[in-house]
């Protein structure tokens, strides 16, 4: 007991110190995941209302890819974007590799599932003379399809909160497309990870009450639309 509760003294001085190498772990952790909400959210949302919207053929087996999707190991992830952005990969001449934008490539690839489903979810439940009641009053589709999206923007909210909440903690696409560089791509979960296994317990725990604050922020907010 004697050596968790001086980490967790040490660990509480180096938030409460501002630490530099602390501050950097978070902001990485923060940009990317937030840079890679935002894009999923950008794509995922106007996705998800039109599988909810429409009906065609094939409808099912998009809706089980969705499914499928949401549990996407991130490893596998990693795997095929590091093959992408690697040197002998198609894309490997715009030198993405060991970058923060291709672990936001990785994030929005985690998250844009989570946020389509739980969209096409929130569009599909709601009132279905929503739309037509509106287009009666002289909207023309795209008006109406985002009135709905405003009747259920809580649900849309908690698709984005939910894919960030997703990407924020993940280590596996982190780890093999940023390469954990110091000041560059290393985020909370990776210097865990790496700070742990070099003995630096303190440090590891500092990191992961932010990561928990992070989660516990997220998870309050997602349960407070849920409730409204």
């Amino acid at each position: 007991m004697g050596f968790l509760f001086e980490s967790l003294q040490q660990s509480l001085q180096l938030i409460f110190s501002l630490d530099r190498e602390v501050f950097l772990a978070v902001w990485t952790s923060l940009y990317t995941s937030l840079t890679a909400i935002v894009l999923a959210a950008a794509c995922g949302v106007p996705f998800g209302a039109t599988v909810g919207l429409l009906r065609f053929p094939g409808r099912g087996a998009v809706l089980t890819l969705f499914n499928t999707l949401m549990a996407l190991p991130t490893v596998v992830v990693g795997l095929v974007l590091f093959g992408l952005f690697s040197r002998q990969g198609p894309l490997g001449s715009l030198g993405l590799l060991f970058t923060p934008w291709a672990m936001i490539a990785g994030q929005f690839v985690l998250a844009i599932p989570i946020v389509a489903n739980y969209t096409l979810a929130a569009v599909a439940g709601a009132d279905p003379r929503i739309l037509p009641t509106a287009q009666t009053l002289g909207a023309g589709r795209l008006q109406g399809v985002w009135q709905l999206l405003l009747e259920v923007r809580f649900g849309v909210m908690a698709a984005i909160v939910a894919g960030f909440g997703r990407v924020i903690a993940e280590v596996g696409v982190a780890m093999m497309l940023g390469g954990n560089i110091r000041g560059y791509t290393r985020t909370m979960t990776t210097a865990i990870a790496l700070e742990t296994s070099k003995g630096e317990f303190a440090f590891g725990l500092a990191l992961g009450i932010v990561l928990l604050g992070v989660a516990l922020i997220v998870n309050l907010f997602l349960n407070l639309l849920q409730q409204r």
